[in-house]
Parts: C-alpha cells; structure tokens; sequence
C-alpha cells in the first residue's frame, strides 16, 4: 500500500466507525424544509440528477476551456462565455452576458535588477516544460506580475520582512530596523498578498518584491512541477494586490455596477490601488536577492527553505524595480442562466463559479466551474422531462474575478435592488480538488449543508462526505458545533460569495473539495489540465462530487417547502464569538500589564543581545474596562426566539407542511435574515461591508474577523468606536429577533 492508501483506509476506518455511532449518517428521514412525502420526493430526484453527471464530461470541458489564456479581456475568454451561454440555452435555461467595463491594468514594462553589491538582471519568466503541453503557449499570455500594483522606478536598500504583515513590522521595530525608503521582499503566506504592499507602504517602503519560499510551496513539500504536484523553482504567484478589504470590485467605481456609462473616480483617487510598486518573482529568482542581504540573522520563524542563511537586511543588497502598466478598460462578461421557478419565482436560489483566470486555470476556477456546468446539464435533464423547480435557479459564470472579484461584485452592485428584493441564497464554488468536503458561510444554513453532506458518498472511501470530515476533524481534534453537526467555517473573503453575504446581506455558502490534491500550481502558468489531471482530480471524481454536493443544494433550497434555515446554530457560534472577544480583551490587559512590568523593570534591554541593534519598547495604554451587557442581553433574546421559531416549524411540518399561502409570507421573512444583521452605515473606514458578523479583516484579507466591528475596535485600541460598533452589532441581533418572531407568527396555529 501507497501512504496515500494507507491514510485513506485509516480515514475510512474512522469514518465506518463513526456511521455506527451516527445514527441516520446516510438520512432516509425528513429533508429539512420537506414534508415526509415531499423527502421521498426529493430523494427521488436526486437520483435522477446524480445519473446525468458524467466525470468523462467534466473532463473534457476543462480541457477545452484551459487551453487558452483566460484572463480579463482574453479573446479565448468572451468565447469561453459565448460557449457557455450557448450550452445553457440547449440545457433549456433564459440566458444573457452580462457585459461591464473594468479596470483592467496590464504590464508594459517589468524591470528587476540587483545593482549592489553586483550587477544582476533577475529573471522573470517562467519556462515551458516539455510534459505540459500548454505552457508553450505563450501569445496572448500574461507574465508573472501583481494588478493594481502602482506604476514606479525605484531603487532602494532589500529588507526582508518574513510574511509582511503587521507583527512582523514589530519585530523590526523591537529590532530598531526600519523599511521607510527601502524595498522590502517578502514571502508568500501568513496573509493574502494583497496586505504585504499595504502594510509595506504604510510603514514608508517605497517598493515591494513577492515571491514563494520552497518551505510553503515547493520543494520541502513534495517534489515539485512536473515530477511532483509542489511549485517549480521557476514558477511565480500573479495575483492582484487591489485593497479589497476596503471594497472588492473595479477601484472606480464602488458601489456602482461599472457600466460603459457609469461615472467612475479618477485613478489617482482610488483607495484601492496599490500605492507602491509591486512584482511577484519565483524562488529561483529571490535566492540571489536574499544571499545579498546581511545585517541580523532573521527568527528561527522567518527562515525558509532556501540553502542560505537569512538575514533580515538593510541592504547591502540594493535593487532597482521598474514597473508601467496599461490602465486600460476591458469587458468583463458576466454568463446568466436562469430556470424560473413554478411556484415562488420570485425567490431566487443562485449557484456561481467564475471562469476567469490568470493564465489557463485548469484548477482555478476550472474544476469547480465544470462541476457547475454538470450540475446545470443535470438539472436542465430534469426539467426537460417536465419538472421545474419552485423557487427559480441561476447559475452565474463570473468574469473578473480574478483581480478583485470584479464580475460578481459589478453585477450584485448593478442589480441590488431586485436581490434584495429576490435572492434567497447564494451558493459559492471556485477551484476544486480530490479530498476533504470544505464549506463555509452562513450559519442559519450549517444544519442544512451537515445533512446534504450526510446524504453524498465520498468517492475513494465510500462513506458519507460528512462521516469522512468528521473522521479527520476527530483526528486533529477539531469542534463540531450543535446538536452535535459540524461547524462551517465563517467567510472572509477571496470569492465571489462576498459582494452577496457581506454586502448586501444574502445568506450564502462557499462549498468545495480538497486537502489530498494539494499542490504548487496556483497562479501560475502550470495551472493547466496537465497539472490538474494528473495530480489534483484524476479522473474528476470530486468534480463529479461537488456537483452531487452543491446539487443537492441548489435543488432543496429551491424545492423546500419552507427555506430550510435554522437558526441554533447561528446563535451558538455568535454567542461563541462573543466569548472569543472577551477572552482578547482579558488577554489584551494581561499582555498590557506584563509588558509595561518589563519596560519598568528594564527586563527588555536586560535581555537583548548586545550585538544586535535594540530600541527599549514604550509603555502601551491600558486596556479599559468594557461592557459586554447590552449585546449579550440581546443575545439572550435572540436564542428565546430561535427556540420558538424552532418549535413551531417543528410542530407544524410534523403535522403535514405549511399552507402556500403562509409558506409564501414566511419565504419573504426568511429571505431577510441575513439582510437584517447588515448595517447600512458598513464597518469604520469601509462603509462597502455591511455584515455585522462576518468581514474579511483589515489586516488579514481573505482571512476571517467575526463580529468585525467590535473585534478590530478592540484589536486596534480604538475604544470610543468599540462602544458604536457594540450599539450597531445589538441592534442588529435585536432586529434579527424580531424578524425570528414575525416568522413564528407567521406560521401560524392553523396550518
């Protein structure tokens, strides 16, 4: 046996021990939101949409639509779109492209050159490999570089700052190195790219270098690209570096789809342009920058795999970044299918993928795009034999969403008013891989996606897709949340869920397989169906399982004859949350007193290494006392309805469903449940994230920061906001009460 057997038949082994102790793993009961006639229904159904995937299809279409450059603006991208606009019309959807007109820059000039303490021209292209058909394609191809990095020629000093995100700065300063008029180079990780710029040009860098330590992408993982899945040496991340946790989107026009004709700011005033040049460049290409760095060695923490010593710098090693973009406007083209629904047309159940990408994007967004396109063939199969939904469905394949989830955020932005107004759910896939089930979003949907995940079998170890993700949390002892499900993740950002759930309030999941696929392709030119098909989904099993998963999805929201929200959950991982941030204030005041005890005590300089610069930290601030009363009593009000709401679904769906009339009252109410914990006035500093729950953090990108506006007022010291960021977060758990009981009412007691 391979170790890859042996992990799977480990895994499975828990799994099979684990359906024992899990009553109902594989659920033959109610379906939440169906009655028990309208379960068998359903099931029915969804054997009927399981036999119409085909993996060899999946196959073919990601062939086909990775083999050519997909960027924003590609020739081979309008035709992808035309292709499956035209595919959506056969599966008997109304379809339309979408077109916007986005910000799109391009490189015109990339000029990396190491001028101290040698002359030396880095190198900045990747190389085609004989085994990857694809990569000798190379007209029309966009080279390694970062969008909406600012324009410059800059010559300055190398530091190098780890990851680059705000604790390592810290420990620059503790070390009295500064970045201001230097260019830092940083690695890959800790945080999204988009962050290191930011905080590089905060702190007064004037450039930043990218690239990817062979300890987190490449050779100390695996071997690497062709003979292994891990990152060549000469492969390098693209990506965008646009300031999207102040607003996602095209940079001119937020808060307004970006229509030939929309009024857009002049570039020089958008926030969410880099303000420094940036490059992306491969491990090959840092290793010469790095060894020409002296000065301190870096952390134990800092070093990575490379064969030499790290040091932190400044200088002696001396470089010149040379970076001209285009600036040009391109079309992005959004593909709409919809199905109208038979009997609430007006409620809407979206599933989106984009089909942008930086280069051919077998993996990103391909795999979880042809998924898509299976699960859309399947249903448009079913309604072809006279079926059709009660609630409509569309599918979207968004563009643009590479630089800044440009595609889905233009068209939520254009059409606000009918989402609010329609959309019940939002349903999220991107890239996929063979593994473990991920899903995350809202939690008045966790219960929702634990039984559709009870109710598919894992390829590779024919146990539920729940039981196998319950075996690998029991492993790494990972929480389950109540009533014994499995937790969802909360979203941050990095998809085209955001513009939907944070900010226009619309429930929505993320969903997707991985963690045994793993590899170095991402952004890269080896992100191709060579790559893919070999060492991510070989023979696109999981693509086959993500569309029997978000399938299921999409088919019971829009079949449910209640919308199948449950809100347990959700007032469990907020009150979870909320705990989580009285802990950092405990921790926070601790850590206060303990430095400020060492800063008068000299314990700090009394520790530090003589040979190494030092600065004596400054005392910090006390922590202030802080009252969590008002949010917990609303809290606490919150759970009483959730608990009634509860019980009366439960009595009334036992005693045979709820009347149309009534089902049609309550779906309008449901639908505002998330719209009602949004706050209009958005989060301090980016009035465009309006959830009061979920937001991607300033300082973190796609990473998470739950409850956002009374965390990061805490986090960053701000103590006068927290008490404003607490009222609105109060309001929002007592609105949302509210809506809860307005929903029990409407349930009525007559049926």
């Amino acid at each position: 046996m391979s170790r890859i057997t042996l992990h799977f038949a480990a895994v499975a082994a828990l799994a099979v021990a684990g359906l024992a102790a899990t009553p109902g793993a594989l659920n033959d009961g109610p379906i939440l939101g169906f009655t028990a006639e309208g379960s068998q229904q359903q099931r029915a159904l969804e054997a009927r949409f399981d036999s119409h995937l085909n993996a060899n299809q999946l196959s073919e279409w990601n062939k086909q639509l990775s083999s050519r450059p997909n960027h924003v603006g590609a020739p081979h991208t309008r035709q992808n779109a035309e292709w499956m606009a035209f595919q959506f019309r056969e599966w008997g959807y109304r379809v339309s492209i979408d077109t916007f007109q986005v910000l799109f820059p391009t490189p015109v000039t990339r000029v990396l050159e190491l001028v101290e303490p040698y002359k030396l021209s880095v190198p900045l292209d990747e190389p085609v490999l004989r085994q990857d058909a694809t990569s000798r394609i190379t007209e029309g191809r966009l080279p390694p570089y970062n969008a909406y990095s600012a324009d410059g020629d800059v010559t300055g000093e190398l530091v190098y700052v780890n990851y680059g995100v705000p604790k390592d700065y810290e420990e620059l300063e503790r070390r009295g190195i500064s970045v201001e008029g230097k260019i830092v180079i940083a690695r890959y990780g800790g945080s999204w790219r988009g962050i290191k710029p930011k905080v590089a040009a905060e702190h007064g860098a004037i450039g930043c270098i990218l690239y990817s330590d062979p300890r987190d992408d490449g050779f100390w993982q695996g071997d690497v690209y062709p003979a292994g899945a891990w990152r060549m040496e000469q492969g390098a991340q693209r990506g965008s570096v646009a300031d999207m946790p102040t607003y996602p989107g095209d940079p001119l026009t937020p808060f307004v789809g970006a229509k030939a004709n929309a009024e857009r700011m002049p570039r020089e005033e958008s926030p969410t342009i880099m303000k420094i040049p940036v490059l992306p460049i491969s491990y090959a290409a840092a290793q010469p920058l790095l060894e020409a760095i002296t000065g301190p060695v870096a952390p134990e923490s800092w070093r990575g795999a490379l064969p030499i010593t790290y040091h932190i710098g400044p200088g002696p090693a001396t470089v010149r970044l040379h970076l001209k973009f285009s600036w040009d406007l391109q079309p992005a083209y959004d593909v709409i299918a919809r199905l109208e629904g038979s009997t609430y047309p007006d409620e809407w159940i979206m599933r989106g993928n984009h089909h942008d990408a930086w280069v051919f994007g077998a993996a990103d967004p391909i795999s979880g795009l042809v998924a898509l396109l299976g699960e859309a063939r399947s249903v448009g199969r079913l309604a072809a034999t006279g079926w059709k939904p009660k609630r409509t469905i569309v599918y979207a394949a968004w563009d643009a969403e590479e630089p800044g989830l440009l595609g889905s955020t233009e068209w939520a932005e254009h059409h606000a008013k009918e989402l609010n107004a329609k959309l019940a759910v939002y349903i999220n896939t991107d890239g996929n891989s063979r593994g473990f089930l991920s899903a995350g979003g809202s939690h008045s949907l966790e219960r929702f996606v634990n039984q559709v995940a009870r109710d598919v079998i894992d390829p590779q170890t024919n146990v539920s897709v729940a039981e196998r993700l319950r075996a690998r949390r029991a492993v790494h002892h990972h929480e389950v949340s109540a009533d014994d499900d499995l937790s969802i993740s909360p979203l941050g950002s990095g998809s085209d869920y955001t513009p939907f759930l944070q900010h226009l309030g619309i429930a929505s999941l993320n969903v997707s397989f991985g963690g045994e696929g793993d590899g170095g392709s991402y952004h890269s030119v080896f992100d191709s169906f060579d790559h893919y098909s070999k060492f991510r989904d070989p023979g696109f099993a999981y693509g086959v399982t993500l569309a029997k998963t978000a399938g299921r999805m999409t088919l019971r929201l829009a079949n449910a004859d209640v919308l199948p929200f449950r809100f347990t959950n959700l007032a469990a991982h907020i009150a979870r949350y909320l705990d989580e941030v009285t802990t950092l204030v405990d921790e926070m005041r601790k850590d206060t007193e303990r430095h400020n005890a060492m800063v008068r005590d000299r314990s700090f300089a009394l520790a530090a290494d003589p040979k190494e610069p030092f600065v004596e930290p400054k005392a910090k601030d006390p922590v202030p006392h802080l009252n969590f009363a008002p949010v917990r009593n609303a809290l606490s009000e919150l759970e009483r309805s959730v608990r009634r709401y509860d019980d009366a679904l439960s009595e009334r769906m036992a005693a045979g469903g709820v009347a149309a009339e009534r089902a049609q009252q309550l779906g309008q109410i449901l639908i505002q449940s998330e719209r009602v914990l949004t706050n209009e006035s958005g989060l301090p500093r980016r009035p465009w994230f309006r959830h009061t729950i979920y937001a991607p953090g300033y300082y973190t990108g796609y990473g998470v920061k739950t409850l956002p506006g009374i965390r990061e007022a805490i986090e960053q010291g701000h103590w006068e906001e927290y008490y404003d960021q607490m009222q609105k977060l109060t309001a929002a758990l007592s609105r949302l009460t509210g809506t809860l009981d307005r929903a029990t009412a409407a349930l009525g007691n007559g049926g």
